[in-house]
């Protein structure tokens, strides 16, 4: 059975670490990704079959990637959660986002790990159908 691969996006190296380890152990593939930049270019060559996205990062925010993504042919498919600390995340996101790109699941920091997990499960096993 081939195994999903999960692009990480965090600029927070401990977190992207938690992650990776999280993933990792609960049979996922993983890339990591610590800025808006390098996650559009690990995207673009990884291929991804999910991606966790924080929104506050260096060089190109949360919210720009995120468009980049959904705005791309090649990656616009692909199911993206994002993790973030930001308070009132999701209502925050989705007024700075243009157009009727919602994201597919939004998830806040601290982890809830057995979420994660059941959310991340729930959107690869709706993209296999």
């Amino acid at each position: 059975m081939v195994r999903k691969k999960i692009l990480i996006v965090e600029d927070e190296l401990d977190v992207a670490a938690y992650l990776a380890t999280l993933f990792q152990d609960n049979g996922y593939d993983t890339a990591i990704a610590y800025n808006g930049i390098q996650g559009f270019e690990t995207a673009r060559t990884a291929k991804p079959d999910l991606i966790t996205l924080d929104v506050t990062m260096p060089l190109r925010s949360g919210v720009r990637t995120y468009e980049m993504y959904k705005r791309d042919p090649e990656l616009s498919d692909i199911p993206i959660i994002i993790i973030t600390a930001v308070d009132e995340t999701q209502n925050d996101f989705l007024s700075k986002i243009q157009g009727s790109l919602v994201p597919q699941g939004f998830m806040s920091k601290p982890i809830d790990t057995v979420r994660l997990l059941k959310l991340t499960a729930s959107l690869l096993s709706s993209r296999e159908q």
